[in-house]
């Protein structure tokens, strides 16, 4: 048999167990056309999960903040771990509904491959010195595209499907839907347009072209909700017993119980829907404690301790990396870190705020720091 006669044998296989609502991998649409895949027996959404998984951007989700930066303690959640829990929720409600589980692990590996170092405050530090600098606003799903689509391969991008990046682009897990139906008429076209109206401070919300977006959505919600519980409880900053009650009596009060409450519950009401559905109580249940978590996790004054200091960071390695380019110092990280055999057409389409935006975005917390003067870097908080 001809190896390549397996993707027939795989697509073939699709059409059998596949809900009529998932994306088949024959559907897959690549920017630009690549002979060699014609020759490949993996499946257009399984390359896309190969090469998300080996890229550059992918490894230093290793040292990337979730919540909590400066906690030394080892059992806390890495953004590495976060988009693993993402891949498996999602595999898992998909394979029960009937979902293309490569198009799901590639959106849900890739969705937070731009995320800056110090997770989201960082990403406001970064937005705000990139509108400064009239480079428009930062969001780290717009960055998370534009790292595999135009900076990996040394500028070249990683050619993925059209449908794997507007699920990375859609996937904002902190907006809440209680129910989601794909979008139509997504084309690579209307995506860059899309993200143009990002970088510009667009405040809509994007909805995934497909129902394994979004899952891939839902999933992160539901991968992040309890396990941020728990590492709080962990670090000391809550207690279990301070769970709203009303949420608990509805998704119990551990990350076990409140990951499968919800996944069954996504389960039970989209099956066999061309949408994808909580229930009107567990919504509302898991609504009530996402408005916990903002109140007494994420703003909490502990977890906020440096905030300052990793501001001052931000704003000290963005405006040397500018110089640098400006005086075309080659010794500078930025040049031998990063520009280093890039493609002509990354540098001659980047500004020069692009090219520092990219390089901190893409930096892990440690290589961030390590870039700083010893004196301004901020010690542990617990």
């Amino acid at each position: 048999m001809k190896i390549v006669k397996l993707k027939e044998i795989s697509n073939q296989h699709e059409k059998e167990i596949l809900s009529d609502k998932a994306v088949p991998s024959s559907a897959g649409i690549r920017k630009k056309y690549e002979k060699r895949l014609e020759n490949d027996y993996r499946q257009a959404f399984a390359v896309d999960v190969d090469r998300i998984l080996h890229s550059l951007a992918y490894t230093r989700y290793i040292d990337k903040t979730q919540v909590f930066y400066f906690a030394g303690n080892d059992h806390i959640t890495h953004r590495v771990l976060h988009v693993q829990l993402v891949s498996k929720i999602s595999r898992t409600i998909g394979r029960f509904i009937g979902l293309n589980e490569d198009l799901l692990e590639a959106i849900a590996l890739g969705h937070d491959i731009g995320h800056p170092p110090f997770g989201h405050e960082g990403e406001t530090f970064l937005s705000e010195l990139c509108r400064k600098d009239n480079a428009g606003h930062f969001y780290h799903n717009v960055q998370s595209v534009r790292f595999l689509d135009r900076v990996e391969r040394k500028g070249e991008g990683c050619n993925l499907c059209l449908q794997t990046l507007d699920g990375i682009l859609c996937h904002d897990g902190e907006i809440h839907n209680q129910r989601l139906e794909p979008g139509k008429g997504r084309t690579f076209e209307s995506l860059y347009n899309d993200i143009a109206k990002k970088l510009r401070g667009g405040r809509e919300s994007l909805i995934p072209m497909t129902l394994e977006g979004c899952v891939v959505r839902m999933a992160d919600t539901v991968s992040y909700i309890g396990r941020d519980i728990e590492d709080a409880i962990r670090l000391g900053l809550i207690m279990r017993s301070d769970l709203p009650k009303e949420s608990v009596e509805l998704l119990g009060d551990t990350n076990g119980t409140i990951v499968y409450t919800l996944v069954t519950d996504i389960i039970k009401k989209s099956y066999q829907q061309p949408f994808l559905s909580f229930s009107p109580e567990i919504s509302e249940a898991l609504k009530l404690l996402k408005r916990f978590n903002y109140s007494n996790i994420y703003l909490n004054p502990k977890i906020k301790k440096y905030s300052k200091s990793i501001k001052r960071l931000y704003e000290h390695l963005f405006e040397k990396y500018l110089a640098d380019l400006s005086t075309k110092n080659l010794s500078s990280a930025i040049f031998t870190g990063f520009l280093e055999n890039m493609s002509s057409e990354y540098v001659e389409t980047s500004t020069d705020v692009e090219i520092v935006r990219d390089f901190i975005a893409g930096m892990t917390d440690r290589y961030f720091l390590n870039q700083c003067p010893e004196s301004m870097r901020p010690e542990f908080v617990w």
